[in-house]
């Protein structure tokens, strides 16, 4: 298998992933989503990704280039796949699913409740109206067809008010057997509102007094030998039964959030599943690290008070928690968390029915995390020892810093610091630093001031030092990088300057290593050149990140705004007389001085100021 993704290494990835259904995303450098798929099969699936195939497009290429990690979460259907691959999209909104999107909202099924005879519609958008809205579903085709199958089995009305009320006999719908004509008479309020909790009923997943009923109906059709209409009620009774497939992610309209922990060799990964109004709003992993003996009540035990009793702000306790163990002291911890969120609070571990496959779902999905982190950390290691060695260094690398600088031709110059451990990033260690009072473009100057603030403050805190500084340059980088540490009488790290090649292609990078300038051009397909890229692409994207905030923070600013006596109101006056800046900017001096509050001197002042006249 070729993998087109130089920094992510697909097959050892996929040995210990699983062939069953469920949703991946693919992740940056940055830690970003850029893709959100459905599998199958898993394992073939992300396999499929990245094998070259001859007819693979830019944009294929482009995206697969970028991914670092893979997060994957089983599911029990392929349905549940999609309907959460939907959600997922919606709520991260991946760069490459744009192809997969539109700029409309996900359908809903809509049941009103504000007329006398509620009516059964499709619905996209806003849900301000007054009603019931089941879904979201994957289509627009699958709602339609799932309003076409009520329309059958309930005979509730889809038409418009303005038609409803319109009508003095039945249209069509009445005919056809999909409507039961409310408009004209034909059906009772009461018999009406029956088939709409019937309706109801069905789409909550509650529909097995509705299949009872349409059962007794056919036996009872069937026993008046009235076979062609019993047949068009089993017919029913099957489509509604392949519709409406029982799955957490749409049944119920509850708050719930399913916490399930797995442990490992000192390593433990607990899964938070979130749950609002019956629907997955997604979900998170944490990964715990513990010594001596610990099983999943411990790691449980250990973690709920410390998620959900904390300071932070933001955190949402629901009704029930539901965890997968029987955990001590439970009446404590279900006292505290219903005092912090005002409301009472349930922690269950024994679960029936749709719970029980949700727990379920998220065990499995903890368990997946642990073995995925555990063969990640591995993996990560070994990378670190290919770096120990490429290098000839002796002792095991534990901290690896590396630095870069971003402007725009000069432009708000930014420098960034990130920072590696045996773990991978330490996103508390990264740094950002604004460059001031240096030469537009002195990359040099720009890289020592960050350097010498960094360090500085470093040396003050008694941080440790790093066993490898990456530096993105060349020589010129390395010799300035040398000049600072040796100001600071700092003789710890090992420097190296990241080159790029000469077409500036990943894979072509020169590494000057050291006081001693050693030149290395490891192997395109080195796992240390692979992990050195890595930290300095994660540089390069924190210092562009940075970047570009400060400069839309600057170009933001109105160059009226730095001209006295200039306030905010007579701004404001200029912008609705000359109809924006771009019209204040043409305008002479008699122009701008009939505006009410700018006498000519003021006018020539802002005349001077936007044309740099001294």
């Amino acid at each position: 298998m070729e993998c087109i993704s130089g920094n992510f290494d697909v097959k050892a990835y996929t040995e210990t992933l699983t062939t069953r259904c469920g949703v991946y995303r693919m992740l940056d450098h940055a830690g970003k989503v850029i893709y959100v798929g459905k599998a199958r099969n898993l394992r073939k699936r992300i396999s499929n990704h990245f094998t070259s195939q001859s007819r693979m497009g830019p944009k294929a290429r482009a995206m697969l280039a970028q991914v670092c990690v893979i997060e994957v979460t089983v599911t029990h259907t392929e349905n549940e796949a999609l309907i959460l691959e939907s959600n997922l999209i919606k709520e991260l909104n991946p760069r490459y699913n744009i192809v997969l999107r539109d700029d409309k909202s996900y359908p809903y099924i809509y049941l009103s409740s504000d007329q006398e005879y509620p009516r059964l519609a499709f619905h996209r958008g806003a849900r301000a109206g007054a009603g019931q809205y089941f879904g979201p579903f994957p289509s627009a085709s699958s709602v339609r067809a799932s309003i076409n199958l009520l329309q059958k089995l309930f005979l509730i009305r889809p038409c418009e008010d303005s038609f409803f009320r319109a009508r003095t006999r039945p249209c069509l719908q009445y005919q056809i057997k999909r409507c039961s004509a409310p408009c004209v008479g034909f059906i009772s309020n009461a018999a009406y509102r029956e088939d709409v909790d019937h309706a109801v009923l069905f789409l909550q997943g509650k529909s097995e007094r509705v299949i009872d009923s349409l059962i007794e109906r056919m036996e009872a059709v069937s026993a008046a030998l009235a076979f062609e209409r019993a047949a068009r009620i089993r017919d029913q009774i099957n489509q509604l039964k392949q519709v409406q497939q029982r799955q957490c992610i749409t049944s119920g309209s509850d708050d719930v959030d399913f916490v399930a922990g797995a442990t490992r060799d000192g390593n433990a990964c607990v899964q938070v599943l979130f749950v609002r109004s019956g629907h997955i709003l997604g979900h998170k992993s944490y990964h715990l690290t513990y010594r001596g003996e610990a099983g999943t009540v411990d790691i449980l035990a250990a973690f709920l008070p410390q998620y959900y009793l904390s300071d932070r702000a933001g955190r949402t306790i629901p009704p029930e928690i539901v965890v997968n163990g029987d955990l001590p002291e439970i009446a404590l911890m279900t006292r505290a968390l219903t005092q912090i969120a005002g409301k009472k609070v349930a922690i269950r571990h024994s679960v029936r029915g749709e719970r029980a496959r949700c727990l379920t779902m998220t065990v499995q999905n903890a368990e997946l995390g642990l073995v995925q982190h555990i063969a990640n950390q591995a993996r990560w290691l070994e990378r670190l020892a290919a770096v120990q060695q490429a290098l000839a260094i002796e002792a095991p690398i534990q901290r690896v810093e590396c630095f870069d600088v971003s402007h725009t031709r000069g432009e708000a110059p930014l420098a960034s610091c990130v920072v590696f451990d045996a773990e991978g990033p330490v996103k508390t260690g990264y740094r950002r630093f604004s460059i001031l009072g240096v030469t537009p473009g002195d990359d040099y100057a720009a890289l020592a001031q960050a350097l010498q603030r960094h360090y500085l403050r470093g040396l003050r805190e008694a941080r440790t030092l790093p066993d490898v500084l990456l530096i993105d340059g060349g020589e010129g980088q390395l010799s300035r990088t040398r000049e600072v540490l040796e100001s600071l009488d700092i003789k710890g790290p090992l420097i190296i300057a990241v080159a790029k090649g000469p077409s500036r292609r990943p894979g072509l990078e020169t590494l000057i290593v050291g006081a001693e300038r050693k030149v290395l051009n490891l192997p395109q397909d080195s796992l240390a050149l692979h992990l050195i890229q890595q930290i300095r692409d994660e540089a390069h994207r924190f210092a562009i990140a940075g970047h570009r905030l400060q400069r839309a923070k600057v170009r933001n600013v109105s160059p009226l705004e730095v001209v006295e006596g200039i306030g905010p109101k007579r701004r404001r006056d200029l912008m609705q007389h000359f109809g924006g800046f771009q019209g204040v900017e043409r305008a002479g001096i008699d122009d701008l001085s009939t505006v009410k509050g700018i006498s000519k001197q003021l006018a020539a002042k802002i005349y001077r100021h936007l044309h740099e006249i001294a």
